[in-house]
């Protein structure tokens, strides 16, 4: 597993910090859950989630990638 620094407001660290506590996870669990809920991932994750989609849906491969796409974008606009 990679490690990774980043630079935060003491603000934001505290916050993170308490979120972490209350939900008896690390720092790291919870920024490895967020990048999930906004559909961060890598290119092989894109193309198997592209490939089940049309496994399941019968899909062409464009309208496969079409409607990943779509989902993706609409997760990242949820408040």
């Amino acid at each position: 597993m990679s490690r990774l620094t980043i630079t935060l407001s003491e603000t934001r660290y505290r916050a993170l910090k308490e979120a972490s506590a209350l939900r008896d996870k690390t720092i790291g669990q919870l920024i490895d859950e967020s990048l999930d809920f906004y559909g961060i991932k890598s290119r092989q994750d894109a193309r198997d989630l592209v490939r089940r989609a049309r496994a399941h849906g019968k899909l062409s491969e464009d309208l496969a990638a079409t409607v990943a796409q779509e989902q993706v974008r609409a997760l990242r606009l949820k408040p």
